[in-house]
């Protein structure tokens, strides 16, 4: 049986592949590096507390992981995590969101996370193809795309090269997006705990990026240690260019973004600029809350989703704090 699967497996991935390198692009060094990763992702996602699924789908870039969860007829709504924070990043938004909303969150194939890729490198047509295959693959129109950090990139850059299959489009804190880096030094916590990992670097990451580090579960740190103590991610596989002013005013989608007021990444200039990007957005400034604002402020921003997703969308697009 081990054999068997062994494979299979094989024979996926090759498929996966077809057009492409026939072999995946390994994240981890080692197999029980993969193995322990492996299995502080499964007790992470354990958090989510609603039933769900976990699917692979195959596509022309890889073997797209994609945890879904909430009513079959529901409305799609599609989360894009941060960097190395994979899907499982999303537990304390999953079961709101799932309430009436078919959810799937997927895993980046380049970092530590259940996602397979082919080549170590994905371009910006790579990205949107390889998700919207898998939006084929679930047949998902009218789709709203949630993007936190890295994610809220990735899913500006779906929205703009997908058509009209795309509904509205959810940014928090999204980097690369409106402008640069609220404070640059703080970033050194990330590139400290990437290059040098340890479980002291680990807190003082979430020290830097969370105004309450306490609020997030002991099962999540620790998958998210391992994913930079053994996974092999680097930002340079994805080449995150700033949108231009140009291209931002072609986006006529509803878009919601939200910062929280100790971000690191966007502050309230960058929420003003927002308004001179997009066409139709709103923006909210969340109090007490860091670039981890899904977890600092989890019921606030699940609401804020949620009224925005339920809005009508012919009301004007507002500006607030919360």
């Amino acid at each position: 049986m081990r054999y068997l699967l062994i494979l299979l497996t094989f024979i996926v991935l090759s498929t996966g592949c077809a057009s492409r390198q026939k072999a995946e692009y390994q994240v981890f060094c080692k197999p029980q590096e993969k193995t322990d990763y492996l299995r502080a992702y499964d007790t992470a996602l354990e958090l989510w507390d609603i039933p769900y699924e976990q699917k692979d789908v195959i596509t022309s870039y890889g073997i797209a992981h994609v945890v879904v969860s909430g009513p079959e007829n529901g409305e799609p709504i599609v989360l894009f995590h941060g960097m190395d924070a994979s899907a499982t990043m999303w537990y304390p938004n999953a079961k709101a969101l799932s309430r009436e909303h078919r959810v799937y969150a997927i895993d980046f194939p380049l970092e530590a996370g259940k996602s397979v890729a082919c080549s170590s490198q994905l371009s910006e047509d790579h990205i949107v193809t390889f998700y919207n295959e898998i939006f084929d693959h679930f047949k998902l129109n009218h789709i709203v795309l949630i993007g936190a950090s890295r994610g809220g990139w990735m899913a500006t850059n779906i929205a703009l090269l997908s058509g009209t299959r795309i509904k509205k489009l959810v940014l928090l804190s999204p980097a690369q997006t409106i402008g640069g880096l609220k404070s640059p030094l703080k970033v050194l916590a990330a590139i400290k705990l990437k290059l040098f990992p340890s479980r002291k670097r680990l807190a003082n990451f979430f020290d830097t990026f969370s105004t309450h580090p306490e609020k997030i579960d002991t099962r999540y740190k620790e998958q998210f240690y391992l994913a930079n103590l053994y996974g092999n991610s680097k930002p340079e596989y994805i080449k995150m260019l700033r949108f231009s002013q140009k291209k931002l005013r072609t986006l006529k989608i509803p878009v919601l973004i939200l910062a929280g007021d100790h971000d690191i990444v966007n502050d309230q200039a960058a929420l003003d600029k927002a308004h001179r990007l997009f066409p139709d957005v709103e923006t909210v400034m969340v109090k007490d809350a860091g670039h981890f604002l899904s977890i600092d402020q989890s019921i606030v921003i699940n609401q804020k989703i949620l009224d925005f997703l339920n809005k009508d969308p012919h009301a004007q697009p507002e500006i607030s704090a919360f």
